[in-house]
């Protein structure tokens, strides 16, 4: 069997979905040119920055208290199952995202970081929100 040899920053670079890291303080350490494309952000803008950057303000509480959690604990529930929720564009419009995450370990088993892989849903949140209210229209006829 032929051995792969895979460049992964190509890899990562060429997703068609965001790929972001952030460290165990929230600053981000990978954006790829797809989180650009979604987000807005260039890589510089991005990297060293909270994650703050593209999580609403109303959200960033409820966001850290799981991310913290996560940190100390080790353990998410996103690793397979697909979280939704808003996020916001450098232009200050909102987003609805897709993703998934992992969690990267050190030698001791250590969290050192978490990866998140990120669609953009916006387009079928807004879909499904035009259907939900048009349902709702007909049923109250």
């Amino acid at each position: 069997m032929e051995t792969l040899t895979v460049d992964f920053r190509a890899l990562i670079e060429g997703a068609g979905d965001a790929v972001i890291v952030a460290g165990t303080d929230g600053s981000i350490i990978l954006w790829n040119a797809a989180a650009t494309r979604i987000f807005g952000f260039s890589a510089e803008e991005a990297m060293g920055a909270s994650l703050d950057l593209i999580i609403p303000e109303r959200l960033r509480p409820r966001h850290w208290t799981g991310y913290d959690k996560t940190m100390e604990s080790g353990i998410t529930k996103y690793g397979a199952d697909l979280l939704r929720v808003p996020a916001i564009h450098k232009e200050g419009k909102p987003l609805s995202i897709a993703f998934t995450v992992s969690l990267l370990t050190g030698p001791g088993g250590e969290v050192t970081a978490i990866s998140a892989i990120i669609r953009d849903d916006t387009a079928r949140f807004s879909e499904e929100r035009a259907l939900r209210a048009r349902i709702k229209e007909l049923e109250a006829k």
